[in-house]
């Protein structure tokens, strides 16, 4: 848990992990800004891949990317039942929970029946630290644009709400994210929030945006409001530029 005892979210663009070649996949430090808001030597880091359906492969990546940290890694699976006896014990007793991409409309439907999402609240009401890219950045807000249904994105409404928020990702990579969100804040379908270009990840202390963070130069943060008329206005977040970038 985090040592302030104040509930973190880092809800990431995209960009966690870098291809390395050599290894698969290696932290990028978003991941290691993530792990220092734990305020541990050592912490206790649980992955849950719910979104790519808990598949070994995706599992198994978890595990090599994430061992390459000073952390004492475990996950959390759903399929084909929960991995670990007791899932709200395992949960709260971790320091940082990292929620990888997929499907966010499978991951809060699974979510919901498995009773995960009462158990994540209080996790991060008691300091548990909360992270997580494209999937795992907008289930912690009211919602977004997902690619869920298919290629074309579709808005998505029904979020945790954990942050009163909409939520953007891989909003430089993909021209469908920008457009999309803008009309749906626009007509009211979803609330004023925030959206994160790759490799930029955005630093909420409760309810409350405190700084976008990145890694990348060029990666910049948004914050998205109504403006009255139907449309919105869009105001550029200068992220603070990581060390190790």
């Amino acid at each position: 848990m985090s040592t302030d005892g104040q509930p973190h979210i880092l809800a990431i663009g995209g960009g966690t992990f870098i291809p390395d070649d050599r290894y698969g996949l290696s932290p990028s430090p978003l991941l290691r800004y993530a792990l220092d808001l734990t305020g541990q030597d050592r912490p206790r880091v649980c992955f849950l891949a719910t979104a790519q359906g808990d598949g070994s492969e995706h599992i198994a990546r978890g595990y090599a990317a994430l061992s390459r940290l000073d952390a004492e890694v475990s996950h959390l699976a759903l399929f084909p039942m929960p991995n670990v006896a007791d899932v709200r014990s395992h949960i709260l007793s971790q320091d940082l929970l990292y929620v990888f991409g997929g499907s966010v409309a499978n991951l809060l439907a699974l979510w919901r029946l498995h009773g995960l999402v009462e158990i994540l609240r209080e996790a991060w009401q008691e300091g548990v630290v909360l992270a997580g890219q494209s999937a795992g950045a907008l289930c912690w807000h009211v919602g977004g644009n997902t690619d869920s249904f298919g290629p074309r994105l579709r808005p998505l409404t029904d979020g945790l709400g954990f942050v009163p928020y909409s939520c953007g990702v891989h909003y430089d990579s993909d021209p469908q994210r920008r457009p999309l969100l803008h009309r749906s804040v626009g007509e009211g379908l979803l609330p004023a929030g925030y959206a994160a270009d790759e490799g930029v990840g955005l630093h909420y202390v409760g309810t409350e945006l405190v700084q976008a963070v990145s890694y990348r130069e060029q990666g910049r943060a948004y914050g998205i409001e109504p403006d009255g008329s139907g449309g919105v206005k869009e105001m550029v977040i200068e992220p603070r530029l990581l060390s190790g970038s």
